[in-house]
This record gives C-alpha cells, structure tokens and sequence, in this order.
C-alpha cells in the first residue's frame, strides 16, 4: 500500500522527477512490484497442498520475492544519492539517459547490501518480538548476528556517501552519528531480549539513516552525474503550488488516519504466536489468523 501511495504523491507532488525516475527505473521498480505480488500469494498459497515439495517451493519463492525489493530498494536508492545520467532531451525535458547496468555500479550495490541486511535485521526484531519458544531464540539469535553486518555495511554506506557528496556539515554527521547509536542501542536491547526497545531502535536508525541521506541531497532530488545543470531539484521538478496545498491537506488529513489504523492492527494482532497454536499447517493465512485471535 505504502509503495502505491508514495508513487502517487511523487507523480503529483514531483511529476518531473516521478517522470525520470520511473522511466528510468522502470526495471528494478517493475521486479521490485512483482515480488511484492508474488510473496503475498506465496503466503496464501503455500498451505492450499499438503505435500512438502509443494510447500518448500512456496517457500522458495517467499525468500526470492523478499530477497528481491530489499535489495533492489538499496541500489536505486544508492543511485539517487550518487547521481545517474540525466540531461535535456530535444523536447526540453530532463530524461534519464542510461541503462539498467548503469543502475549496478559497486555504490549501488553496496547500498543494496545495506537495506538488505537492514530490513532482515529489522524483520528478525519484529519476528523475535512477535512469537514465542523457539522461533522467538532463533529469531533473536539471527537479528544480532545480521545487525552487526548491516552495522558494517552501513558504515562503509555513510563514509562513502559523506566523501562523496559536498554538503558536510554539522546536521549530516549529527545524524550520522544518530543512526549509529539507534543501531548499537537496537542490538544491545536485543542482547538484553527487549524486543520491544529493539525495535524502536532500529526503526529509529532507519529512519533517520533516510533523513540523513535526504538532507545531505537537498535541494536536489535527483543529482546528474552529467552535471549540475541537469539535477532535478525540489523547484524544477515540483508541481503548481495549489497542487502542493491541496497536497498538503490531504497528507494532514489522510495519513494519520491511515497510522491509526494500522496502529489498531498491530494492537489487534499484539499477542505472541507460538509454533503450537497454529494446529493446522493446511489452513491458510486467513484462517489461522482466525484461529489464533480466538486463543
């Protein structure tokens, strides 16, 4: 849902750098939706045979349509920061002028690394946090190991974008610095089983790791490798500013709403899931989600 809305809210908001970015990767953006598609039904899917050849083969494919946007995410967003070939076209519009191998420079990859092991950090937390027994162990077991990775890569992330972009100043490093304290605070909670903290921490670190980078770019939102003169920025690739306010309005309105509900889902589904509770393997997601809110 969150993708789908932040695609809408470029296109109206950025239309000129929704315009470059899409058509530009369209490619890591179309596998990056097809997974989504694929992992939501390989959930559901999984449980409609018995048989665990059928089973291992849903599984496979949760693990591919999860592995895909995780890493995907990191490259196209590592090539925002970086910069990509954009200059004018005939027509007079700034249009991406590269390739998707373009797109796979070690930057970028790194970057993939980065929110790949980052959102399986996160994912573990969340896992240890909600399940209960062994799952839970193992769970919290995997986050530390996988935390202290990420923590390695997202170092070698923040060094290599602070000597690569010009803005150094205080805010950046500031929060530099915050995103690597969340992060060693998310672990040591986790060493401590305070899944809850945990979780927060890393959280935290992310988002402001995102501010981080975003700030560092700014007034840019899509640097030209090809030049200066050819970056998007939040003036040129903005839309009319009634557009912006009537953007605004909704964005106040809608978006705690949409938080609170989901909020309410997250309560409703608060208690710890056990490996006994789930009686029937065949059931789908729906019905043992049925059957675990009725314990």
């Amino acid at each position: 849902m969150w993708l789908l809305v932040a695609g809408g809210a470029t296109f109206a908001a950025f239309p000129e750098w929704y315009a470059t970015l899409f058509s530009g990767f369209y490619l890591p953006l179309f596998l990056i939706l097809v997974s989504l598609i694929v992992r939501g039904v390989a959930f559901e899917y999984r449980s409609k045979y018995g048989k665990a050849q059928w089973r291992q083969r849903w599984d496979i494919a949760i693990l591919i349509s999860s592995v895909i946007p995780a890493l995907l995410w990191g490259v196209a967003f590592a090539n925002i920061v970086r910069g990509v070939p954009i200059e004018k076209s005939a027509a007079g519009n700034l249009e991406y002028t590269g390739g998707f191998f373009n797109l796979l420079n070690p930057y970028a990859l790194l970057g993939g690394v980065v929110t790949l092991t980052v959102f399986l950090t996160h994912g573990a937390i969340f896992l240890s946090l909600k399940t209960a027994g062994g799952i839970r162990e193992k769970a919290r077991s995997l986050a530390i190991k996988l935390g202290l990775v990420a923590a390695v890569a997202a170092v070698a992330f923040l060094v290599w974008t602070n000597l690569m972009l010009p803005k150094l100043n205080a805010i950046v490093l500031t929060l530099s610095i915050v995103v690597a304290l969340a992060w060693v605070a998310g672990l040591a909670a986790t060493l401590k089983v305070r899944e809850g903290w945990a979780f927060i921490f890393s959280a935290v670190a992310i988002a402001t790791f995102v501010a981080d980078l975003f700030y560092a770019l700014y007034p840019r939102v899509m640097p030209s490798s090809l030049g200066a003169q050819f970056d998007l920025t939040i003036t040129n690739a903005s839309s009319t500013q009634y557009t912006l306010k009537v953007m605004t309005v909704v964005a106040v309105i809608m978006t705690p709403l949409v938080l609170l509900y989901q909020g309410w889902t997250y309560w409703v589904f608060r208690k710890r899931v056990s490996a006994s509770q789930i009686l029937h393997p065949e059931r789908g997601a729906l019905d043992s989600a049925t059957h675990i809110l009725h314990q």
